[in-house]
Parts: structure tokens; C-alpha cells; sequence
């Protein structure tokens, strides 16, 4: 295991906003022969653990990939102990989030959500839309494909209304009809249980990411293994499609 340390990290090159593909929650509730429920209670305890900790060290934001627009694919069982779970952590770590100066905002087709869920969204936003130390971005309902179908829609809708000519309609944008376009891009994207792929997360704004892949499962995520990531996102050059030598 690492033993990183925050005075190993260079807080010259911190990511700004660091994306998180939170993988591996079943599987670690699995082996240890506990209910699947279980391993998403732990999750969401880890991500209260990792915003503080990327707020330590100067991260702007975190985007959590909570509950996938496929997701509703799973067991009514799963998926709705689910809503009641990310429910319950919304309200039971409001004031803690407060406390720590966390902003939270949400991405996804919220209105799509069972309503009690959207109402304690609501409240979270209300009551820490004044904080600045980071936001926490929470990526429930969300695909990115339907992230890029909405943006297209408006641009549609505004085309239609004599708003926009279609010559008009470029990346920049379009960006700007994205669900937080005042957000940074993530300048890195961590991903756990070792999973290779995107699975439909942030498509539009990942585009220059760095990849950061992991074996440990979500649960067990820690501090050190934040500070693991950053330092490999540290060691890399990042060339947006230039050459650099």
C-alpha cells in the first residue's frame, strides 16, 4: 500500500476538478458476505471522506457518479434502496457538508427523480449555495449521452425560436448549454475496481482528462490513495493534441 503524504504532492499542480467513477461497492459488500446495500452505505461514507480530503489539499471540485441513467436497469430492490440511500446521506451529511464549506449541486435529468429526493436536493443547494471552499458535484440520473441530448434540444429549441442561426453551434457553444458550464472541466478522472471504461460518465467534458484506474474498490478508497492519484496526474504532461517536447 502507498504511503503518500500531502507534502508529496506539488500544491503548484493540483487538479482543479477531479471526476470519480465510483466502482466496486457490490463487490466489496460480496466478499464479505454482506448485502449489496451495504457496500453503497460504505461508498457514500468514503465520498464524504474524499471531499474533504481533495478540499485539503485545494481541490475546486469533485463530481461523483452516483446513480447512472442506466442504473434504473437494476433490481427494483437495489435501485430503490439506492434513492433511499443517496436520500438519507443528502440530509444526514447536510450539516457536516455545511460545516466543511462544501457547495452541492447535482447533474443528471433531475426532474426524472422520486420527488422527496429532489426536494432534499433542493435543500442541500439552498442551504450551501454560499460556500467556497468546494463544490461537490453529484452526478445522479445522469448519462452523458442524455447530457449531450439536452444541450442539443436547447440548441434546437433556440434554433426554432429565431434565437440561433445553426452556423452558430459550435463546441464553445454548446458547452455552455451543459448542465454546469460554469464548472472547470475535469482535469482528472479517477476510476476504481479496475474497471477500463467511461461507462457513459461526463462524455462532453472528459475529452482531455487524465485517467486514473485504480484496483482498490470504492469502499475502501482513503486518502492516501487520493494522494496516489494525484501525484500520477502530477507526473504526467497533459498536451490537448499539441506536440510538446
Amino acid at each position: 500500500m502507498s504511503t503518500k503524504k500531502h507534502t508529496d504532492i506539488d500544491p503548484e499542480r493540483i487538479p482543479a476538478h477531479i471526476a470519480v467513477i465510483m466502482d466496486g461497492n457490490g463487490r466489496w459488500a460480496r466478499r464479505r458476505g454482506l448485502p449489496r446495500l451495504e457496500g453503497h452505505r460504505r461508498g457514500y461514507k468514503a465520498l464524504k471522506n474524499l471531499v474533504v480530503n481533495a478540499a485539503d489539499i485545494g481541490v475546486e471540485v469533485i463530481t461523483a457518479y452516483a446513480f447512472s441513467s442506466e442504473n434504473w436497469n437494476r433490481p427494483a430492490e437495489e435501485v430503490s434502496g439506492l434513492m433511499k440511500l443517496i436520500r438519507y446521506a443528502a440530509k444526514a451529511e447536510l450539516n457536516y457538508m455545511k460545516k466543511e464549506g462544501v457547495r452541492i449541486v447535482t447533474s443528471g435529468r433531475f426532474y426524472e427523480l422520486p420527488q422527496e429526493l429532489q426536494d432534499q436536493f433542493n435543500e442541500d443547494y439552498e442551504e450551501t449555495k454560499n460556500n467556497n471552499r468546494i463544490v461537490l458535484n453529484i452526478a445522479v440520473n445522469y448519462g452523458g449521452r442524455n447530457e449531450i441530448v439536452d444541450a442539443a434540444r436547447s440548441a434546437a429549441r433556440m434554433v426554432v425560436e429565431g434565437k440561433l442561426s445553426p452556423d452558430d453551434i459550435d463546441d464553445k457553444m454548446l458547452s455552455g448549454l451543459m448542465y454546469h458550464p460554469e464548472l472547470p472541466e475535469p482535469d482528472l478522472l479517477i476510476r476504481t475496481a479496475g474497471e477500463m471504461r467511461v461507462s457513459n460518465f461526463l462524455l462532453w467534458e472528459t475529452a482531455y482528462s487524465e485517467l486514473y484506474v485504480t484496483e482498490t474498490l470504492w469502499p475502501d478508497f482513503s486518502k492516501s490513495d487520493l494522494y496516489v492519484a494525484v501525484a500520477d496526474y502530477q507526473g504526467r504532461t497533459r498536451k490537448f493534441g499539441k506536440v510538446v517536447e
